[in-house]
């Protein structure tokens, strides 16, 4: 904040913060009492069709989310009913929707670093009553104009890390291949992200400058990502790849797991998991559906459904008798 504050002094306005916003975040100042939007809320449904097509893959993405965040505050040392967890995130989220929330309540992922930092259930409390107690007197804008964001960011990277190493931590070593290959989706859904930033914030500046007519936006985004393979830019492998990443990589990380194990039945199940999966679009694929009847991305489900035949026949083939009639008999040492 220092930082941030100082170098308004020498023209450098770092971080974005400045007077005249932190005099503008004040007109929102003032005790406003929560109102339910009942109303809102059930007049909501004449567009459920439309919702649906975001919701449920948030759902589904939200759901396992909170699982992955209960397995690993178990790996810390703190077991809770999952059952209890999931019932909890779903009322709160289904209160604050009542109430014109727009957003949606999490199991916040973190639990091994926030332990790490001293924070127990007390901490948890506090900060949901100082949530409230902001929200209800409007100083949230206050605090966003006066505490850049860059001075809250590095905590997360903080919790990053401790999420990323207690992934290897707390796994046997030799599973470490399969935590690898379970976060290669995350990092193509990144990448993606990148790049597709990048490019908007490129054709805006272009038509900002009046270099990019407003109808031809569309072609040159569509001629630009055709031409990122020449640079060694895989942008349509990056979309596949990353597509519903957070089932990608639990079922990627299964079956790495499996192989280590040499349990292919296990293996096999998942990869057939993954063809299902990516046939309806939860994984691989940016809507969901049948895709016409073939599935959203064929291609991806019939790999999956290949790779999950091959594991089932490898444990046939483990299944078979072993003869040793033409095992040669150790010969004792003279």
């Amino acid at each position: 904040m220092l930082i941030a504050w100082g170098s308004n002094l020498f023209g450098l306005n770092l971080g974005g913060l400045s007077v005249k916003g932190l005099g503008d975040a004040f007109a929102s100042f003032g005790f406003s009492v929560p109102i339910p939007a009942v109303g809102q809320v059930f007049s909501g449904f004449e567009f459920l069709g439309v919702i649906l097509v975001t919701a449920i893959p948030f759902g589904i993405y939200d759901l396992v989310e909170a699982m992955d965040n209960v397995e690993s505050a178990e790996a810390a040392g703190d077991e809770y009913p999952t059952t209890r967890v999931l019932t909890a995130d779903g009322v709160v989220s289904l209160i604050g929707c009542l109430m014109g929330n727009p957003f949606i309540n999490a199991v916040y992922i973190g639990h091994p670093g926030w332990k790490a930092m001293g924070g127990r259930i007390g901490y948890s409390a506090a900060t949901g009553i100082m949530v409230v107690v902001l929200s209800w007197f409007g100083i949230i804008s206050v605090l966003l104009a006066l505490v850049p964001v860059v001075a809250i960011s590095p905590i997360l990277l903080y919790i990053g890390m401790l999420i990323g190493a207690q992934a290897f931590q707390t796994t046997p070593v030799k599973h470490a291949p399969a935590v690898v290959l379970a976060l290669t989706p995350h990092l193509a859904a990144w990448a993606k992200l990148q790049i597709d930033t990048m490019l908007g914030s490129t054709l805006m500046a272009a038509q900002k400058v009046g270099g990019l007519a407003a109808d031809k936006v569309g072609d040159v985004k569509a001629a630009a990502i055709a031409a990122l393979p020449q640079q060694g830019v895989l942008y349509h492998g990056l979309d596949v790849m990353g597509g519903g990443s957070i089932l990608t990589g639990l079922v990627l990380g299964a079956i790495g797991v499996f192989v280590i194990e040499r349990d292919f039945a296990k293996a096999s199940a998942f990869a057939l998991a993954g063809a299902v999966l990516t046939y309806f679009g939860f994984m691989h694929g940016e809507a969901v559906g049948i895709g016409g009847g073939l599935g959203v991305t064929p291609a991806v489900a019939l790999a999956y459904a290949v790779v999950a035949a091959v594991f089932y026949g490898m444990t046939k083939s483990e299944m078979l008798p072993v003869s040793h009639s033409e095992t040669p008999h150790a010969v004792p040492a003279e």
